[in-house]
């Protein structure tokens, strides 16, 4: 509730649930008391296949008693867990709480595993049967999801098998980006370039750079427009980890291969986001996810 701006919606809730709980107890007690007006034989009068007779007996005691159970259950259940409102209950239950709990516990069973494993480079780790089984669940539960099961990637998501690399394929670079992420800005860069024809022709000169097929006049015309994106991908365009530019000299299109796509990134520029698993993973489970995607690419 602590989106809002006043406590209005927390009395709401609040009151309902009670309101609710008090309406179920005051109902099983009326209906109890009240008699419904039978024939002599107590029967209610409703007849079905000429000889089946309602009858009008009352709930049998231990159903009662059910129902009555269950509305204090509820009571004791608000009482000491989350549920009404912002009231977190006496026992401050709360799913994260208990999550991280689990997840602490999970850590501490695994600890002597890992123990192994942290005491070794990350590339003798890459050589340990065992931890590369560990490293590959680790990878199909955080990493798969866009680098795919198999870790060749997919368009926007790296290709973790071969050996291009933004930031950096060393063992301290993929830890690097485990631990805190990375965030890729390439920005729209068609206003600095020029007009829509400038835009094309430095289209075509970066097809030339990887001897991708182009148009070889227009892309002499956009060499010398080439020099804004120098800034990032270097003048010879082979890209600068130290900054996460793209070598744009080889055959890896992490966003798309032709003149359309090479276009459409000078015009509209492209964020790329690596979510940080510092927080999420265990320095050992980082150890071991590290040497797990190193060994990917060195086999």
């Amino acid at each position: 509730m602590s989106d809002f701006t006043s406590n209005f919606w927390e009395i709401y809730i609040s009151g309902i649930t009670l309101v609710g709980i008090v309406a179920c107890l005051v109902l099983l007690f009326v209906t109890g008391k009240m008699k419904a007006s039978t024939s002599s034989d107590n029967t209610t009068g409703h007849v079905w296949d000429g000889d089946l007779r309602e009858m009008n007996n009352p709930l049998p005691r231990w159903w009662s008693y059910m129902f009555v159970i269950t509305i204090v259950f509820s009571l004791g259940y608000l009482m000491l867990y989350p549920g009404l409102g912002s009231y977190p209950g006496k026992l401050s239950w709360t799913s994260a709480g208990q999550h991280k709990a689990e997840v602490d516990k999970g850590n501490a069973e695994t600890a002597p595993i890992y123990a192994k494993f942290m005491a070794m480079k990350p590339e003798e780790v890459a050589k340990d049967a065992q931890a590369m089984a560990i490293g590959e669940r680790l990878y199909g539960n955080n990493c798969a999801q866009c680098h795919a099961s198999d870790a060749r990637g997919n368009k926007g998501f790296p290709n973790l098998t071969d050996g291009d690399w933004l930031h950096g394929g060393t063992t301290e670079k993929i830890k690097e980006t485990l631990v805190g992420g990375r965030i890729g800005n390439m920005p729209p860069m068609a206003a600095a370039v020029g007009g829509a024809d400038d835009v094309k022709n430095v289209a075509q000169y970066v097809l030339s750079l990887s001897g991708s097929p182009h148009d070889s006049t227009r892309a002499a015309l956009g060499k010398e427009k080439f020099a804004v994106c120098a800034a990032c991908h270097g003048p010879d365009g082979k890209g600068m980890q130290a900054v996460g530019s793209a070598n744009l000299t080889d055959n890896i299109w992490l966003h798309g291969f032709g003149e359309k796509a090479i276009v459409e990134m000078v015009n509209n520029g492209k964020v790329n986001v690596m979510p940080a698993q510092g927080e999420k993973l265990t320095e050992a489970q980082i150890h071991v996810l590290t040497a797990y995607v190193w060994g990917m690419s060195n086999k």
